[in-house]
Parts: structure tokens; C-alpha cells; sequence
């Protein structure tokens, strides 16, 4: 097990090594209930993405990475031409999970680029194994030590004494572990500083009262918890001082691909000039698209018209269900990485910070 500088109190997804699989909580069962599940079915863990018991874009790349590495440990054939369909096939189930997370498509590449080096290099079966867990084990460290640089940087914008406004769950139920905005929230606290965080309950599926708020009691960091429609009242009475997000995906231009909601809390930052921040991995950042290519999900309609599974409203009733929203580039204050905090212009800065070693 890997080192790391802060203690890791909760990982979303991990390896367990006795049977080589991956295993999860669910957060679908947060937070009443802390059911762990473990599997080396890439059809179950796509099941558990499309499904939010795994939820977050950092968490989904790894649980995807994870994934492709268990199955390849279970593949029975011996024929490396067959044990190489049978593994590529697994990556194109996970593929087609979630469209607008980034960091799914981004950890799948990596593993197919293994597999398909590998085998082009003409090793054994058991070596070309060896190969995919290895890489999966490196993106979900990477992605922990990424969290924590984030982390680090991101402390350093958030005064003492202050009141942080987060939307969903950007913690460490959304990565592997540490989280990409909780991550700054949780430096910032082992550092000393006194901050308060306001959670929104973040409907449907209700991620900021049921994670965030679980993730930072666990962690001693005073938590209040206000419906979405509040997020902008609570700005203009001036009981927020910064907000800070994670993100799904950020295009080459710098618009912020987020949960749904996220743009609302966004204008009202800007209306009342405080920062508002976006705490993201570089694995979030696609410089390869823009703003006229990113898909938005929508989700079943039974999340709007049910809460927590009780229904709300006539069941009949038309719904829409779009999972993330765009917050424009001129919105944003700061996107910060582990590799450093990027200030506008984003189309020049982000490629910059990129490049960065």
C-alpha cells in the first residue's frame, strides 16, 4: 500500500488483492447503510456505474481501470488472440456506461493501450495480466496522489475563519480516495484552519446530503446542509465566502461540465464577486474537445418524479432529467489541479498546465 501524506479515512473503489477483484461501497446505500461490494464482472461494475452505487468521474475511471485489470486475472483461454477480444470486449462494456465523464473514457484508453502493446509485443498471457493491473493500480494511485496535490494547492486560496459552499459530492466517495474539492476542504482543515462548509442536498439523487455531509462529519469539518433552491439566498445574505466544485469534465475552452445545479450556484457567485472555484484532476481536462461536443446525460425521469425511491408527484407526469449542466468560462475564478491553480484565459492556460511535468 501506497504512502501518502494525509490519512486516507475513505476510498470509494479499490483493489483487493487476495482474489484480485475491485471492490466499492455503495453510495447508493449511504448514509444508513455502508454495504461494500466486490466483483471481477466487468457487466456488474458497468451495472454499478450506469447505476450510481460508483458516482464521480476520478472514481469511475478508476473503478473501469480496476475493472479491466480483474477480468483479465479470470479469463480462462490460453489463446492470447482470444484472450485479447475477450479482454477488449470488457473495456467496450464499461465504454458505454456514462457519457459525459471523462475520466472513464480517459482511464479506458490507458488500458487499452497496454492490452493492445502488449500483445503486439508477442508476451505471455500471464505477463499481459501482470501489465493491465499494474497500470490499473497506477491510475488509482495517481489519482489519490493527484487529490491530495489539488488538495494542497487549493488550501492555500481558502482563508481562515471562512465558510465554503460546495454542490454534490466531490469527495473521496467520487474518487478513489481524498476527493477533488473535500480534498481542499480536508487540507485545509488538517492544516489548521478553521472553515465551515454549506453542502446543498443536490437533487435527484440527493449526493450532497447523503455523501458530502456523511464524508465531512466523519471528518470533524462543521457541515450544514441547505435545499439547492437556497444556494442563492444563502450567497446574497453573505454567509458564503468562496465556492468550491469538482467537475466531470472541463473542455479545451474551460467551460466546467458539473452536476446539475452547478451553473445556478455559479451566477450567483459572480453577481456577488466571490471566487468560485473548480477542483479537478488534469484527467478531467479534454483538450481534444469543446463545448459543441460534450453529451449531456439524462438520466431515467424516476429520479425527478421519486425521492429516495417514494414517489412525489403523479407518476405519469413528463420529466426532464439532465444530469450535468455548463458553467461558462468566464464564471469560473480558478481551475485547480495537482498540477497548479489555472486562472483564465483557459484556452491558452490549460494546455500550458498540461504540459507541466
Amino acid at each position: 500500500m501506497s504512502s501518502y501524506p494525509y490519512p486516507i479515512k475513505i476510498r470509494a473503489v479499490w483493489w483487493r488483492e487476495e482474489d484480485k477483484s475491485i471492490c466499492w461501497i455503495n453510495t447508493k446505500e449511504l448514509p444508513f447503510k455502508e454495504e461494500i461490494i466486490c466483483s471481477s464482472d466487468p457487466g456488474r461494475v458497468a451495472k454499478a456505474i450506469i447505476e450510481m452505487e460508483i458516482r464521480g468521474a476520478p472514481a469511475i475511471g478508476v473503478a473501469a481501470a480496476l475493472a479491466v485489470a480483474s477480468y483479465a486475472n479470470k479469463v480462462k483461454t490460453r489463446d492470447i488472440d482470444s484472450f485479447y477480444r475477450e479482454v477488449d470486449s470488457a473495456i467496450n462494456i464499461l465504454w458505454n456506461t456514462r457519457p459525459t465523464a471523462h475520466n472513464l473514457f480517459w482511464a479506458l484508453r490507458r488500458m487499452r493501450k497496454k492490452l493492445h502493446e502488449a500483445v503486439e509485443k508477442g508476451v505471455s498471457i500471464d505477463e499481459v495480466v501482470q501489465i493491465l493491473e499494474n497500470e490499473a493500480k497506477h491510475i488509482m494511485d495517481e489519482d489519490i496522489r493527484a487529490n491530495i496535490g489539488l488538495g494542497e494547492y487549493g488550501a492555500e486560496l481558502v482563508p481562515d475563519n471562512s465558510t465554503i459552499l460546495t454542490h454534490c459530492n466531490a469527495g473521496a466517495l467520487a474518487t478513489a480516495a481524498f476527493g477533488t474539492a473535500e480534498g481542499i476542504m480536508r487540507v485545509a482543515w488538517y492544516k489548521g484552519k478553521k472553515i465551515k462548509v454549506i453542502a446543498t442536498e443536490t437533487r435527484p439523487v440527493l449526493q450532497g446530503a447523503r455523501l458530502t455531509v456523511w464524508e465531512l462529519v466523519k471528518e470533524g469539518i462543521p457541515v450544514t446542509l441547505i435545499t439547492d433552491n437556497m444556494a442563492g439566498y444563502v450567497i446574497r445574505k453573505g454567509l458564503v465566502d468562496l465556492v468550491i466544485v469538482g467537475a466531470d469534465r472541463i473542455t479545451s475552452e474551460g467551460y466546467v461540465v458539473n452536476k446539475i445545479g452547478t451553473y445556478m450556484i455559479a451566477l450567483a457567485a459572480k453577481r456577488k464577486g466571490i471566487p468560485f472555484y473548480v477542483a479537478a484532476p488534469t484527467s478531467t481536462i479534454d483538450l481534444e474537445s469543446t463545448i459543441n461536443d460534450i453529451v449531456i446525460e439524462e438520466r431515467n425521469p424516476d429520479e425527478v418524479r421519486k425521492v429516495l425511491g417514494k414517489p412525489i408527484t403523479l407518476p405519469d407526469v413528463p420529466a426532464l432529467n439532465y444530469a450535468f449542466d455548463i458553467t461558462d468560462p468566464d464564471l469560473v475564478t480558478a481551475i485547480i489541479t495537482e498540477k497548479g491553480v489555472v486562472k483564465p484565459p483557459y484556452r491558452e492556460n490549460l494546455p500550458k498546465i498540461l504540459k507541466n511535468n
